[in-house]
């Protein structure tokens, strides 16, 4: 089967960037392949500059938008659940309402899949940026096989979620995202597809800008983000997807690192989580 046609999935509540927004919109608007079905889940009620970015983007995209406006904010786990049901086509590119893709993502995730009848979900690097793309300041490089994914997967995320297109099928097959979970929704469907033995690929290169101001990482932190992270791997042990060994490392240092000080958990953010990026001066 030749895959020609993909939807787009965004999530997007009241505190988010007009702006922003509009900028994220325009760079699925313009990918050398364009999408047919763009899905905009409104996670509660918005703003009216909100409102008015949606319906300025309206204008462009006609009825390929399909704008879903839920009547409470419930988190991102519960509104791509929705949306995955919602969109049309088998494969999705995921997107979120602050970040930049670059022109030839999904040509080039659409390639993949093209190539390679076996893999469920195709992601990507990231480039992270502060003010403009022009200066980016860090990297999340991620591993490119299935073999790897896995094993990475065992201590991190092994996917961007901002760049992944993935089969609607397979995500449904595997549970969805879970609406009760928040944060970290994306790297439990990652381990509920992994441990079912649906496969992945990284493209080896950046696909998308993300906006990360410097305060990323200070979202991760805290005993209910601990929680969340204990919860995980408690599942991963129990389908015995970790040894014991990889349970106890990776349960020391995700306590370490939510509990830490925070001038402590920005130099292991800088330093382990990403690949910082040296800008070359003219």
């Amino acid at each position: 089967m030749k895959y020609t046609n993909y939807s787009v999935l965004m999530s997007v509540y009241h505190k988010e960037n007009p702006k922003y927004l509009i900028q994220s919109m325009d760079s699925m608007y313009n990918q050398t392949v364009k999408t047919n079905d763009f899905v905009l889940i409104c996670d509660g009620p918005l703003n009216d500059e909100l409102y008015k970015a949606i319906e300025f983007e309206k204008e462009k995209f006609g009825d390929i938008l399909n704008v879903v406006r839920l009547p409470e904010n419930k988190g991102l786990g519960n509104a791509l659940r929705i949306g995955v049901e919602i969109c049309k086509n088998e494969l999705i590119a995921r997107m979120d309402s602050d970040d930049i893709s670059k022109r030839d993502r999904c040509e080039k995730q659409l390639r993949v899949f093209n190539e390679n009848e076996g893999v469920s979900v195709v992601g990507g690097w990231i480039e992270e940026f502060t003010d403009t793309i022009e200066v980016i300041n860090s990297m999340r490089v991620v591993p490119e096989t299935n073999k790897e994914i896995i094993e990475f997967s065992k201590f991190r995320s092994p996917f961007n979620h901002p760049t992944v297109m993935y089969k609607k099928n397979d995500v449904l097959k595997a549970g969805n995202y879970r609406s009760d979970i928040r944060n970290t929704q994306d790297y439990y469907l990652w381990i509920d597809m992994l441990t079912k033995g649906y496969k992945g690929y990284n493209i080896q290169e950046s696909l998308l800008w993300m906006r990360a101001n410097s305060n990323l990482f200070k979202r991760r932190a805290g005993k209910e983000y601990l929680k969340l992270q204990i919860n995980l791997l408690n599942i991963m042990k129990q389908r015995k997807y970790i040894s014991n060994f990889q349970y106890i490392k990776s349960f020391t240092l995700r306590t370490l690192s939510s509990l830490a000080p925070n001038w402590l958990r920005k130099m292991m953010f800088k330093k382990v989580l990403r690949k910082e990026v040296k800008q070359i001066k003219e």
